[in-house]
């Protein structure tokens, strides 16, 4: 995503009606010592009728039902995926979304890198000592780097890459303090490999200097984790966190306009099925653990739901947007989530005991190469709904200002689920 996209304002998603009305306080006797088996083992337990729901996850299924009817105006394919107190209480698709779709969540992908990095600092402490304070663009870490495009480089550390503050700028924007700068356009990027174009991109500002969303920042935080654990990040996530999870069919998308990429996109990329997202976010949820497992340090997750110091610009912790500042005003505080283009999101609220994907499509544009819907990673259905292949956003007149932005899509789409829950 572009970081024009990216403004966080107090009051930058407005709620919809009923949503103050329905706010929650914490809930009661979560799920602790609940943790799904894989979907081939049984997977989630499932409440089905409006009581159950209401009475087993506090609840209600209309409310549910006006959240996804929402959802469908913001994408072509998508859909709804609700847990809390550790029930799968909501769960439905429109177009060709389906539990074994696995669909580019683009973005998503970062929350990957982030959680392998703070794996990786934990366990080889000994190899970048510094954690996340460490320099990281010097020839132990990045030596494909030298000699470095600009001096200021040598000052970026670990958590500057992954809380875009790094300097480095792929956009026109970026925020200082809450303020948003236009920056002159970038010059035109020579054709680099994979490695090289995130490695040499431009800096705008001083490390630590502002926020700029910029995917390949993070692809240059998954370069130091390969370049240290002497293995793709691919390998290194399917060792530590979707082998334990339990995931189906699951990896990245590696094809590209341009060819294949022959490393690991560490900025986006990632494809899951829905149901193993909803695992992601319960790892979230649960500090990192995962049946009884550490699988990220629960120091570590504390951070990505937090204000980060190496971020003092934007509510954007360790790749995960976070609610400290109440700017999704319809949400808890505790709430913490990553967004991906087209509107995926996964969202952990803790003080809710929830978790929430939102399955989405990135709307074709013209003359633009675009992936397929499935990277065929699952097993979708044979006969794919196909009604709504021709569907395009709501174009604006006196009743709208066109189509939903896809982050404020998110944002909304999780105060409607925040607003289902009884107080």
């Amino acid at each position: 995503m572009t970081a024009n996209r990216r403004v966080f304002l107090r009051h930058g998603a407005a709620p919809l009606l009923g949503v103050l009305a329905a706010r929650p306080r914490a809930s009661a006797a979560p799920a602790r010592g609940y943790f799904p088996p894989p979907d081939a083992a049984g997977g989630w337990r499932t409440l089905s009728s409006a009581a159950q729901i209401r009475k087993s996850a506090g609840m209600e299924l209309e409310r549910l039902d006006q959240a996804f009817r929402y959802t469908a105006t913001t994408s072509r394919h998508g859909g709804l995926l609700v847990v809390r107190r550790g029930w799968l209480v909501y769960e439905r698709y429109f177009g060709r979304a389906a539990r074994d779709v696995t669909p580019n969540m683009y973005s998503v992908g970062k929350t990957i890198t982030s959680l392998c990095c703070g794996i990786l600092l934990d366990q080889h402490r000994g190899r970048i000592p510094a954690g996340l304070d460490q320099k990281v663009f010097t020839e132990t870490y990045l030596p494909d780097a030298f000699p470095l495009s600009d001096p200021r480089q040598a000052g970026i550390r670990l958590g500057h890459l992954l809380t875009m503050t790094s300097g480095l700028r792929e956009g026109n924007t970026g925020i200082v303090r809450g303020q948003l700068v236009k920056l002159d356009p970038a010059p035109p990027a020579p054709k680099r490999d994979q490695d090289q174009t995130a490695l040499r991109l431009p800096m705008w500002t001083a490390p630590g200097g502002g926020y700029s969303y910029t995917s390949q920042g993070v692809h240059a935080a998954s370069i130091v984790l390969r370049r240290i654990a002497g293995m793709e990040l691919q390998a290194y996530a399917a060792a530590k966190l979707a082998s334990p999870m339990g995931f189906g069919g699951w990896g990245y998308a590696l094809e590209t306009a341009s060819g294949k990429l022959p490393h690991t996109p560490g900025g986006a990329g990632i494809a899951l099925r829905a149901t193993d997202a909803l695992r992601l976010g319960y790892l979230l949820l649960r500090g990192g653990n995962w049946a009884g497992r550490q699988l990220v340090p629960e120091s570590y997750v504390r951070l990505c739901r937090q204000p980060s110091p190496y971020n003092p610009h934007t509510p954007y912790s360790l790749q995960f947007e976070v609610n400290a500042d109440g700017h999704v005003f319809g949400a808890p505080r505790d709430a913490f989530f990553k967004s991906g283009a087209g509107g995926f999101c996964v969202y952990a609220v803790p003080s809710l005991d929830l978790v929430v994907y939102k399955l989405a499509s990135v709307t074709p544009r013209p003359g633009a190469w675009q992936p397929p819907y499935d990277l065929g990673f699952g097993s979708p259905a044979a006969t794919p709904d196909e009604s709504r292949d021709n569907w395009s956003p709501a174009p604006a007149d006196q009743f709208h200002d066109g189509p939903i932005n896809g982050d404020a899509g998110t944002r909304r789409t999780l105060e409607l689920v925040v607003a289902a829950i009884t107080a």
